[in-house]
């Protein structure tokens, strides 16, 4: 299972449609613990069907639980580079498609293997 914060998802939701039609990618962190309470953006690069990252400018002290990243389309499955990039960056990685809503967000695992979602205050 994934917890996230609503606010965290709710800025999720916010630059997956501001960076539309453009794919959008962030880390995801946790300041304690194992809830997501922020993305970082590091220097990225994005596109309609891609997205890549800066990892080498990660801050230092950032605990990174995993990624997130948007689909420019409806479908919110990982791609074979998806799989790719969760076994590198770490245990929870979650997917936003069109309408870009906390109900098209999907979690996954490092595997790809869809896990709930939990939203907290």
């Amino acid at each position: 299972m994934a917890v996230i914060k609503r606010g965290t998802l709710e800025a999720v939701v916010l630059a997956a449609k501001n960076t539309f039609p453009n794919e959008f990618l962030a880390l995801l962190s946790s300041k304690k613990g194992k809830v997501i309470d922020e993305f970082v953006l590091l220097p990225s690069t994005y596109g309609r069907t891609y997205s890549s990252i800066r990892l080498d400018l990660l801050p230092y002290d950032s605990k990174v639980l995993g990624s997130v990243h948007s689909h420019p389309g409806p479908r919110a499955s990982p791609s074979r580079g998806d799989l790719r990039a969760f076994k590198m960056l770490g245990e929870i990685h979650l997917i936003i498609a069109k309408p870009f809503n906390f109900g098209s967000v999907r979690a996954f695992d490092s595997a790809g293997k869809e896990v709930e979602l939990e939203v907290v205050e």
